[in-house]
């Protein structure tokens, strides 16, 4: 992807959660210029990859394969003792921008539709060899157990979530003549780096083409403390 393209990504997705009346933190707003003054006190943004996030899933065609991320909070996997054992994300989702299948091992999440259009989110249990299985779904949509055939395309209009367990296999887009979807994650501790098992052999992050400098710097580029 190309640093413009990212900018601009960051400068519309930005505009479209104050729409849908939700406030960012303070660290949002922070240009590349402050990002090399601050001190250790903000090691926690740094380090659990708090802010601003794009991904192509390593396909580059964003448009049709991707998502944009903003993690607001997040506890440390790595450290079992730390206090905060969950995690939130606000992801947004364009009309039939596909976020591929995937499952996560340990993480346990509800999926929200906070505003703008409706969001489709398909089902499928995984089996032993971490395949695709036939087998009906079980999950919870606000607090109602519901059971669906594999393959199920679930509608969330705004309002509505799901209850997403580990090993269930889920793939999300926002439907086609409905607008982008404002999604939100609530969860427990997240980690991108090991948690992930996506069907496909997908990216996390994308290369990104230096065209112009960074508006906003994303969640992996944060440079070390003063």
């Amino acid at each position: 992807m190309k640093r413009s393209e990212i900018n601009a990504l960051i400068k519309e997705n930005h505009a479209f959660i104050e729409k849908m009346g939700f406030k960012l933190p303070p660290f949002a707003h922070y240009t590349p210029e402050k990002w090399k003054t601050l001190d250790h006190s903000y090691d926690e943004i740094r380090e659990r990859m708090l802010g601003w996030d794009v991904t192509d899933y390593g396909q580059g065609d964003f448009k049709k394969i991707g998502l944009f991320l903003f993690t607001l909070r997040n506890g440390d996997v790595r450290d079992p003792d730390c206090p905060k054992t969950y995690a939130e994300k606000l992801l947004i989702s364009d009309e039939e921008q596909y976020s591929p299948m995937h499952f996560h091992f340990k993480k346990t999440e509800d999926i929200i539709n906070r505003g703008g259009g409706n969001l489709l989110v398909k089902l499928f249990n995984s089996d032993q060899e971490e395949g695709l299985a036939e087998t009906p779904v079980t999950v919870v949509t606000d607090g109602r157990i519901r059971t669906f055939p594999a393959g199920y395309e679930l509608l969330l209009t705004p309002g509505e979530s799901v209850t997403l367990t580990p090993g269930l296999y889920h793939s999300f887009m926002a439907q086609k003549g409905h607008g982008k979807v404002l999604i939100g994650e609530v969860s427990k501790v997240n980690d991108d780096t090991c948690d992930n098992r996506f069907y496909e052999n997908m990216g996390r992050f994308p290369e990104i083409e230096e065209d112009e400098p960074p508006y906003r710097l994303l969640c992996n580029e944060y440079p070390p403390a003063k």
